[in-house]
């Protein structure tokens, strides 16, 4: 059975390792998947997301001279691409984004007032 890079396919969970989880495929071969290729959140240690026999869901990312394939858990689930969150938000007027502006630079400035209140002199200071 050939591996196709794209390809979706269901695998069993060999081994675990501190950077990933080794997966058999269909076909007896076998691939890992890169802890950072787990969740869709932070993974400290894969042992909290999957155990050696289960069962996953994999997409091939790769496949290297080598033979070594690359497999994705989380870009083999099918769910709607995530919005980015920086994006400017369309549904406020200018008004709201000065507003909302002119407040977080008072904020800012009455901040930095505070903090360099209790700094002034230094060195060169006259004292008298």
């Amino acid at each position: 059975m050939t591996i196709d890079v794209g390809s979706k396919y269901e695998g069993k969970v060999t081994g675990i390792t501190h950077f990933g989880a080794f997966v058999e495929l269909p076909g007896g071969k076998t691939g890992l998947v890169h802890i950072s290729e787990v969740a869709d959140q932070y993974v400290k240690d894969v042992k909290d997301h999957l155990s050696v026999g289960d069962t996953v869901t994999v997409k091939v990312m790769n496949v290297d001279d080598n033979g070594k394939i690359g497999l994705s858990i989380r870009k083999a689930q099918d769910r709607p691409p995530k919005t980015d969150r920086r994006s400017p938000r369309r549904d406020r007027s200018f008004e709201d984004k000065l507003s909302r502006f002119m407040k977080d630079s008072e904020d800012r400035l009455t901040s930095l007032r505070r903090h360099t209140e209790g700094k002034r002199g230094g060195r060169g200071a006259r004292r008298g």
